[in-house]
């Protein structure tokens, strides 16, 4: 039987994706986000699109600060486009 690929839902496009094609933002349990490239960092997760248009679309839409009820910083864009390339 074929191993099942877990798939995950982009915050900022709404697409269905392997978890592998997605990068997981992580909100600590101390409240603090990190970019999370090991995919199993303890705390509230949320995915986006390893894509330059999807992360314009969820800084735009405000997806992250809804998932994570935060503001999000400058900085913090720049370590997710970091990221993604």
């Amino acid at each position: 039987m074929p191993k099942k690929i877990p798939m995950r839902r982009c915050i900022a496009t709404g697409e269905q994706l392997p978890k592998g094609k997605l990068l997981r933002i992580v909100r600590t349990p101390q409240g603090t986000l990190e970019v999370d490239l090991s995919g199993k960092a303890n705390g509230r997760g949320a995915y986006l699109k390893k894509d330059k248009a999807a992360v314009e679309t969820a800084r735009k839409k405000g997806c992250l600060q809804k998932a994570f009820e935060t503001d999000i910083s400058e900085e913090f864009w720049q370590k997710i486009e970091n990221a993604i390339k």
